[in-house]
């Protein structure tokens, strides 16, 4: 009986990890590429996960990723904190460069 507590409680340790990750992942300060990942979820989930069909969401998150990763490495060479820009923060940058880059 003690070992499927044992199981049962080192099972259960690991959900709650996941979930802290998760929702690290969709944590809007966080990760600045949400709306494109959502984007090529809902692509694959439209096409039966047939990649193929969704090159250029992919295209866009890897090029999202990449714009505000090249920003965090700068912000972090000039002493910026935090070094990835909030979501406020990101949204004024957007604005002022008059759209998505990427």
């Amino acid at each position: 009986m003690k070992q499927k507590q044992l199981f049962h409680l080192k099972w259960l340790a690991k959900q709650v990890k996941m979930d802290k990750n998760t929702r690290k992942l969709r944590n809007q300060d966080i990760n600045p590429c949400i709306e494109e990942s959502d984007g090529s979820q809902r692509c694959l989930d439209a096409h039966n996960y047939d990649k193929s069909m969704c090159s250029p969401d992919f295209i866009k998150y890897k090029n999202c990723r990449k714009y505000w990763h090249n920003l965090m490495v700068q912000r972090r060479r000039e002493g910026v904190k935090p070094e990835m820009p909030t979501a406020e923060e990101r949204k004024e940058i957007l604005a002022g460069l008059g759209g998505k880059p990427y």
